[in-house]
């Protein structure tokens, strides 16, 4: 339990540093939308979107 605990621990530093590094505000245009936000939230979105996304196709494929 002790190894899960650093693991998570590491991770989380990482994440947090990435977020202190990328808090440049972008533009983002999809079709006639146009939002600003920071770099590492629009990451952050991506990233969980993905994972969603794979999660539906995982969910609904059959297997054999």
């Amino acid at each position: 339990m002790r190894i899960w605990s650093i693991i998570l621990f590491v991770i989380l530093a990482l994440v947090i540093v990435f977020a202190v590094q990328n808090t440049q505000v972008v533009d983002v245009q999809f079709f006639f939308w146009t939002l600003s936000m920071s770099r590492a939230l629009l990451l952050l979105g991506t990233f969980v979107i993905g994972l969603f996304a794979g999660w539906l196709i995982g969910r609904f494929t059959t297997r054999s």
